[in-house]
């Protein structure tokens, strides 16, 4: 018994010192536990974390480069929108805002291929972009400098076959192909980032699980150390409840984090596609246009053309064996070339590009003046009312082109009656509030009216009259240029224009122009007299100054034909090297719109020995040179003239009876 008695207590005390070292060994195997299993959640945490950040950077990175892919999109488009509007109006700032525009999309295509510099898969295709963009901007520079150089036609053609070129074609597509590559590798780091998250809620459900393994250690630990224990568990307890208060909020970040990073990607894709729809309908609206523009002119001036072409080839196979008929012939393309100079004074006067010759006008005094040529127009079966109310007002206005307005109202007047009914034309003086008549300034106003009691207009016609080549009339009977060029003119003139018509009330057209002052009327009236009358002077030489070699071939032979001796400059860089080996030289007539630089400067250029020396202009289209201050005060014989238009021009110019703020026009 003894001895059992000693085993049963030595077994007793070996196990009392296993169960003593179990729990002073248990403690630090929790706590080593404990560290291993919090190191490696941080470090988890931290991977996924990193992660998730490398990720999102990378799917911004796609967005970025899809924003400027679709900005420079745009700003090509811009720069397009702006190069038909500078081809059409030939403004310089057009031009320059142009070359601006043009600058900012190489600008951004830049900074897209600074964005892919790191992406392999993009650098092929920005490359190829580049190589497209500098394509397109040779051709776009081309047409600009045809515009610049007032070649409007080329330009214009060149503008329309760029339009269906392929290197707009190609960088459409190269455009897209960056986008599709990008919205490839999105997807990729969108998976990227879904991935993380997911990680990131393991990581958050681990924690959770630690926190239970944890609860349960501190109960255990609670059965070695008592009160103290107790108070540490309700302490980790109370941790556990602000973690998971925490991984709830966390959870609710997300959520909403996702919701705004999907709306945000909604409210991009409707941007997208409204800039691509607004892209589209200004691209068909200047094609519209620009169509409308061509086909118009092109159907004019192809009328007129075959006039011309068809009468001198007539007249050439009847000259000798009928020069009669011959002579009937080239009447016939005089008339035919007389028409296209008009079309051509019209729509410079509607794009207010030509300079008017305006003079002290009484309206009333107009009118009585134009009576029989307006019943010659209109025919017996109409009835012409006149009432003159001006009373001694006066307007400062082109008076050949206010002729030309007053006639083309009544013909379209004439024509809505059908040859039957009445016209009123009527003269009357207003004063005018701020804003009461359209754009007009406040002041005093004499007011034009035509008035006919034909069939009206309908309010969409009505909304359409002031538009070039709108015409209601059947082909072949009006150019649809009529009310155009009577807008421009009114408008040039510091005036408005309003129309009252109903269908089946009849049509009343009032024009406000600017009451003109007195002072000075009957000098500059007596100045544009004096310019028209034809002067009479001996032979004379005439230095010609002309780039065009036709042109300038031309003016040689009709200088000749009118006894003058010419000598040929076919640039005006030589004109003061002519000069100089030509001491004869008693006038200048000289081109205005050439190479290197224009007419005026030219003459601003010449030693002092020759500013004495008297300068005639010619041109058919001023240009920037259209103010009459360019012109130094010399006169401007517009193209194209006739023998006795040129003869007049010159012998007012040698005389010195021209005056400053008049040309000489060919009639």
């Amino acid at each position: 018994m003894a001895d059992s008695d000693l085993q049963d207590q030595q077994t007793q005390g070996r196990g009392s010192r296993w169960a003593a070292a179990l729990r002073r060994a248990v403690p630090w195997l929790l706590v080593v536990l404990l560290i291993g299993s919090l190191g490696t959640l941080l470090y988890t945490a931290s991977n996924a974390s990193r992660d998730h950040a490398r990720a999102l950077a990378e799917q911004q990175r796609s967005f970025e480069i899809i924003a400027l892919a679709r900005g420079f999109e745009a700003r090509i488009a811009r720069a397009e929108v702006t190069l038909a509007r500078y081809v059409i109006s030939l403004e310089p700032d057009t031009g320059r805002l142009f070359q601006d525009q043009w600058r900012g999309a190489s600008s951004q295509l830049k900074t897209l291929y600074y964005a892919t510099r790191g992406a392999g898969w993009q650098r092929g295709n920005v490359e190829a972009l580049q190589s497209a963009f500098a394509q397109r901007g040779k051709t776009l520079s081309e047409i600009g400098l045809r515009t610049t150089y007032d070649q409007k036609m080329a330009a214009l053609a060149k503008f329309h076959q760029a339009g269906k070129s392929q290197d707009l074609q190609r960088i459409t597509a190269l455009l897209d192909r960056v986008i599709q590559a990008e919205n490839a590798r999105l997807r990729e780091r969108s998976l990227a980032v879904s991935r993380a998250g997911d990680r990131s809620e393991w990581i958050g459900r681990t924690w959770r699980l630690f926190g239970l393994v944890l609860l349960v250690c501190v109960l255990f630990a609670a059965w070695f150390a008592h009160v103290a224990l107790n108070d540490r568990r309700n302490a980790r307890r109370q941790a556990e409840l602000e973690a998971e208060r925490a991984d709830r909020l966390d959870a609710a970040v997300r959520a909403r984090t996702a919701e705004l990073s999907d709306a945000y990607d909604q409210l991009k894709r409707e941007a997208a596609e409204r800039a691509a729809a607004e892209d589209n309908l200004r691209q068909m609206q200047k094609m519209d246009a620009i169509g409308q523009l061509t086909g118009g002119i092109a159907h004019d001036f192809n009328n007129m053309l075959a006039v011309v072409v068809g009468g001198l080839e007539l007249a050439r196979r009847k000259l000798r064996l009928k020069p009669e008929e011959a002579s009937r012939h080239l009447d016939n393309a005089m008339e035919g070339a007389n028409r296209a100079a008009a079309l051509t004074r019209r729509l410079l006067a509607f794009a207010r590009s030509e300079p008017l010759l305006p003079s002290a006008i009484d309206p009333d005094q107009l009118l009585s003046g134009m009576a029989d040529l307006i019943d010659r127009s209109i025919g017996d079966q109409i009835i012409v009312t006149f009432e003159r109310d001006a009373q001694g007002w006066q307007i400062f206005v082109d008076q050949h082109q206010m002729e030309n307005a007053i006639l083309n109202l009544c013909v379209n007047a004439r024509d809505a009656m059908e040859g039957r009914g009445r016209l009123t034309l009527a003269t009357g003086r207003a004063t005018l509030a701020q804003g009461e008549i359209g754009e007009c300034a406040p002041g005093d106003y004499v007011r034009l009216t035509v008035t006919d009691d034909g069939c009206g207009m309908a309010p969409d016609v009505l909304a359409r009259v002031f538009e070039p080549f709108f015409t209601t009339k059947p082909v072949g009977k009006g150019t649809g240029l009529g009310l155009s060029q009577i807008f421009g003119l009114v408008r040039q003139s510091q005036g408005e224009i309003r129309i009252d018509s109903e269908p089946g009330r009849g049509s009343s057209v009032q024009l406000y122009l600017p009451r003109c002052a007195a002072q000075g009327d009957a000098q500059a009236a007596d100045s544009l007299s004096l310019a028209r009358a034809p002067v009479e002077h001996p032979p004379t030489r005439i230095l010609v100054v002309e780039d065009d070699p036709r042109v300038l071939n031309q003016t040689i032979a009709a200088l000749g034909e009118l006894g003058h001796l010419p000598i040929a400059c076919d640039h005006p860089a030589k004109a003061a090297r002519l000069l100089a080996h030509n001491g004869d030289i008693g006038l200048i007539l000289s081109d205005v719109l050439m190479p290197d630089m224009t007419g005026p400067e030219m003459v601003r250029a010449l030693p002092a020995a020759y500013r004495h020396l008297p300068v005639l202009f010619v041109t058919g289209y001023a240009g920037d040179a259209s103010d009459q201050a360019d012109f130094g005060g010399h006169p401007v014989l517009r193209k194209p003239y006739t023998l006795a238009a040129l003869a007049q021009a010159l012998g007012a110019t040698l005389s010195g009876s021209h005056h400053p703020a008049t040309a000489a026009a060919a009639e």
